[in-house]
């Protein structure tokens, strides 16, 4: 069964976990915007405090339960490029949890003092559970699927 969750703990509005990131020289290439690659990197730090803020801490999971997260397959769209000094929002929103992996939607948005918030780039990821030492799947743990749907 598969249900569309919340976004637990604080960052959240409706189903959307947000996490706010600033546009720093080292994100940017030459020609001042964002390189293409970085976004990914704000991606991961959303999705890893998305499950902080639902109590899923990976590192004393993984010791606890001998398996972790890993990505395998990112689907990502550019639509208009961030700039050095933009204050942004980036989202994790559980589309489907499985047995075996996560289907993440991310969005990456500029929400300017006035307007409307502008999409800036968005990616559908799949993190799947691995045992930690073998890296072959396995089943999450219920109350890890249980932590990201309430």
């Amino acid at each position: 069964m598969r249900r569309r969750p919340s976004a637990c703990g604080a960052g959240v509005t409706a189903a959307v976990f947000e996490w706010p990131v600033r546009v720093y020289w080292e994100d940017t290439d030459a020609g001042g915007i964002v390189y293409y690659a970085n976004y990914l990197r704000f991606f991961e730090r959303a999705r890893t405090e998305w499950l902080r803020a639902c109590g899923v801490h990976q590192q004393a999971l993984r010791e606890q339960t001998g398996g972790q997260f890993v990505v395998s397959e990112a689907s990502v769209r550019y639509h208009r490029p961030a700039r050095l000094d933009d204050s942004l929002v980036v989202t994790a929103e559980l589309v489907e949890g499985g047995r075996a992996s996560l289907l993440i939607r991310q969005r990456a948005l500029r929400r300017p003092p006035t307007g409307a918030a502008e999409l800036l780039c968005e990616a559908l990821v799949r993190a799947g559970w691995v045992d930690a030492l073998t890296l072959r799947p396995t089943r999450i743990p219920p109350p890890v699927l249980e932590a990201l749907r309430s």
